[in-house]
């Protein structure tokens, strides 16, 4: 129970940093999907290149940032 909470707290703060980032205005709900899923997309990207930083939850929130950041600027693409 406690991995799911600081997961859903990690999820939010990172959706919230990358709304920030990108200049984007989302609700606490979108930002933590948005923070969960770029968590994947980050480690995933920052993979292929031989990166991890899950090793902490400082790593995890810059991991899932920069997901997160790439999913809103896909979505921008996307949507114009």
């Amino acid at each position: 129970m406690t991995q799911i909470i600081i997961g859903l707290i990690v999820g939010a703060v990172s959706g919230w940093l990358a709304g920030i980032i990108m200049n984007t205005k989302t609700n606490l709900i979108r930002n933590i999907v948005l923070g969960i899923v770029g968590g994947f997309v980050g480690t995933f990207v920052l993979g292929l290149f031989g990166l991890s930083g899950t090793g902490s939850i400082i790593g995890s929130i810059v991991v899932s940032v920069i997901g997160a950041c790439l999913l809103i600027f896909i979505a921008k693409l996307i949507l114009k």
